[in-house]
């Protein structure tokens, strides 16, 4: 998820601080955001002209608001559908354990799951700071997402049947870093 798109979107509700839009996004989304990259986002967007600098609280914080181009920006990203297309590290893993001689495969597999079902059997964090419904919402996505880790873990396990792996290519590519002179 965006903490960009998301800062934006608590600033859609309000004029907030930096330590405030910190505490709204853990409170909210259950995930933590290191306060530095905070501000580094909100001068991001105050450049980008999606929020501006709306003066100082009593306590002399600086409040930042979104501008109507920066509601209409958080708004959109609401209503648009994503999915989860980010690289997929256990995947890319598999898939080049399946291509390499010699690689314990069943080995690999029996690990993910392994640590897929302690996953699924650890109790979920309460976090007392955090909106009920936002952390039921991410606690059954995170179960519905490991239930379908172990279904994708059956079907590496069907296609490992096909797997065949291979040594390095003999193909050499025409580019590559030039040797250093030892002078």
């Amino acid at each position: 998820m965006s903490v960009r798109q998301s800062l934006l979107a608590i600033l859609d509700r309000g004029d907030c601080y930096g330590s405030q839009l910190r505490a709204e996004y853990l409170r909210r989304t259950g995930a933590a955001v290191n306060v530095g990259q905070v501000y580094t986002t909100l001068e991001r967007l105050e450049r980008d002209g999606l929020v501006e600098n709306r003066g100082a609280d009593d306590e002399g914080r600086v409040l930042w608001g979104a501008t109507a181009a920066g509601r209409a920006e958080a708004r959109a990203w609401l209503a648009a559908a994503s999915l989860a297309d980010r690289r997929d590290e256990v995947a890319l893993r598999i898939a080049l354990a399946l291509t390499l001689p010699g690689a314990d495969i069943p080995g690999l597999l029996a690990a993910q799951r392994a640590a897929v079902r302690e996953a699924l059997a650890a109790p979920v964090p309460e976090d007392e700071n955090m909106d009920a419904v936002s952390r039921a919402v991410l606690a059954a996505a995170r179960r519905a997402r490991l239930e379908a880790d172990l279904r994708f873990l059956d079907e590496v396990e069907r296609l490992a049947g096909e797997a065949v792996p291979f040594d390095l290519s003999d193909e050499r590519p025409r580019r590559g870093r030039p040797v250093r002179s030892a002078g």
